[in-house]
């Protein structure tokens, strides 16, 4: 969608919010523009709802600055911001027909009554409710009682328009209508909009720009299109869409290896035999007979999606989904193509969570052969390896040396599951610790925002001496 003005109208500057000691925007940055639509799309818990109260003056950030029309406005109240808010349940009178409703935040500035009528006609024909006036509340359907409540916030003519949810409590049905109508109502009035929802199609269909929030921070910024075919990294790729997202190895620029064969990308800059992700989508494999195919796989599932077959392939340890015209033969086996420009390359999470403990020998025993040393409050034990006390050691533990412990039982007692991606040949977890991030593979399918056990094979992580005469 093409931006209609690049005049910022609010900015977040490093903004940082805790509730009760737990980080929920972890200093971000964003720039909002004049007369666009702005979703804030992410999982439950992301902190898109505190980024909208902040911009609205209902939560005050711990630090960092609220800019608004280029002045600073923290600690500015909502009734003094030129912002409204419609919210999930409407927060209409029940008591007061539709036009009383509109006209309530403008009785409340003491405008004169015929303004008040002349401006509450005029934007209940804009949000086509007009000779609706006199219509009961209750008596209105769930759509219409939303634009009730969008010519409520827009009658007092703010500059920005928060949405929090606002479709949430609507049928399937009639929520793709009132995207329609949403997007509409933002163009005529040429208000700024910023909209917040979980829900990925809605993102894609409203907004001029998605800013894609996860676990407190920004992920990626960008149009539907920059997001949906050009995503960071595979949090971004699973969350917006369906995707396969696979190992991958970067051979050289434009040219990457996945599944034992070597392809074609755009992609360069990575260097050489670099392991990456490599992100397909469904609708851009094409179904070819084995001997044609780039990559050759199994059948397992088919099903019928109306516009297209959703189909599940076997290919080796890994899973791909196609969305094809074409329909296949469970059982049969397929080849499968993908043009150069349909093969996304990002950076692997492993060189940002490399869950390297540093830490000091605080008991061992040569005679059993192990040791021991203090984990975020924890004592762990090292069984067959022996370092003397008082030694500084490096443990490089790689991501299948991580495990969720059964019984409760593990190093680390409440670990936060942060994300969970499936690459095709296993899921991809991230999970948080009281100081920490850790990186852990795994087959089994595990519930984001759980706190679980987690427990450390040391068997499988690489040990070393630091020597701290050196650091001196």
């Amino acid at each position: 969608m093409e931006q209609t003005a690049k005049n910022t109208i609010v900015s977040l500057k490093d903004i940082f919010v805790r509730f009760d000691g737990e980080v929920i925007l972890n200093h971000i940055n964003l720039d909002i523009h004049e007369k666009e639509f702005v979703t804030i799309l992410g999982p439950s818990g992301c902190g898109k709802t505190t980024t909208l109260r902040i911009i609205g003056g209902f939560v005050e950030p711990e630090s960092g600055d609220v800019i608004f029309d280029g002045k600073r406005i923290n600690g500015t109240p909502p009734n003094k911001r030129n912002v409204n808010t419609v919210f999930q349940k409407y927060s209409l009178f029940p008591h007061l027909n539709v036009f009383d409703n509109v006209a309530f935040g403008l009785k409340l500035k003491k405008v004169p009554k015929d303004e008040i009528k002349r401006k509450v006609t005029k934007m209940l024909a804009t949000v086509d409710l007009k000779g609706y006036e006199k219509r009961n509340i209750s008596k209105l359907s769930g759509g219409q009682q939303q634009r009730v409540a969008i010519a409520r916030a827009l009658v007092c003519d703010p500059d920005i328009i928060l949405l929090d949810e606002p479709l949430g409590a609507l049928d399937l049905k009639l929520r793709k209508c009132m995207q329609i109508e949403l997007k509409e109502i933002q163009q005529k009035t040429e208000k700024t909009f910023i909209y917040v929802t979980h829900d990925q199609e809605e993102a894609l269909t409203m907004s001029d720009r998605v800013v894609v929030m996860n676990n407190g921070v920004i992920e990626q910024i960008g149009t539907p299109e920059d997001i949906y075919n050009e995503p960071v990294n595979a949090f971004v790729a699973d969350f917006i869409g369906e995707a396969n997202i696979l190992n991958g190895t970067m051979i050289d620029d434009c040219r990457i290896k996945i599944l034992g064969r070597e392809l074609e990308c755009v992609d360069k800059g990575f260097g050489k035999n670099t392991p990456v992700d490599v992100v397909i989508r469904p609708e851009d494999i094409e179904i070819t007979s084995p001997e044609n195919g780039q990559l050759v796989g199994t059948v397992e599932k088919l099903t019928f999606k109306g516009v297209h077959y959703e189909i599940s392939v076997r290919c080796g340890k890994c899973e791909i989904l196609i969305h094809s015209t074409k329909s296949a033969e469970i059982g049969s086996e397929i080849g499968m193509r993908v043009i150069p420009f349909n093969i996304q390359i990002m950076n692997k999470l492993l060189p940002f969570y490399d869950n390297i403990i540093e830490t000091e020998v605080t008991y061992s025993s040569e005679d059993e052969n192990c040791f021991e040393f203090e984990l975020e409050g924890e004592t762990v034990k090292v069984e067959n390896k022996y370092f003397a006390q008082g030694t500084s050691v490096k443990i490089t533990l790689p991501p299948e040396a991580l495990s969720l412990a059964g019984d409760g039982i593990g190093h680390l007692k409440d670990v936060y599951i942060e994300s969970v991606v499936y690459k095709g040949e296993h899921n991809e977890i991230i999970l948080e610790s009281d100081e920490r991030k850790w990186l852990m593979l795994s087959d089994t399918d595990e519930q984001v925002a759980t706190y679980v056990p987690l427990a450390f094979d040391f068997s499988k992580a690489q040990f070393e001496v630091i020597d701290k005469t050196e650091e001196g």
